[in-house]
């Protein structure tokens, strides 16, 4: 356990960005959970509606390190990938 107020401090802090980072990649999930099933649904012009939110979901996790510049950009190709080849 932490003895010094520092410790205590860094302890509090980790914990509480921790729980912002578990809400980010959430919603990042389910941004591209939903996308891959209106793909799958046919709903390709829904789909598309969907990506201006799951890019800036992307860029933003990439922003802060939440998941790495390239995971985000090859996220976002295969998508746009996907909903290309459904049509």
């Amino acid at each position: 356990m932490a003895i010094t107020s520092s410790a205590k401090k860094a302890l509090r802090q980790s914990r509480r960005r921790r729980i912002r980072n578990l809400q980010k990649k959430d919603k990042l999930k389910n941004l591209l959970k939903q996308v891959r099933n209106l793909v799958l649904e046919k709903k390709t012009d829904e789909a598309k509606k969907l990506l201006p939110q799951l890019y800036k979901a992307l860029d933003k996790a990439a922003k802060v390190d939440l998941i790495k510049k390239n995971t985000a950009d090859r996220t976002k190709s295969r998508i746009v990938k996907l909903i290309a080849k459904s049509r």
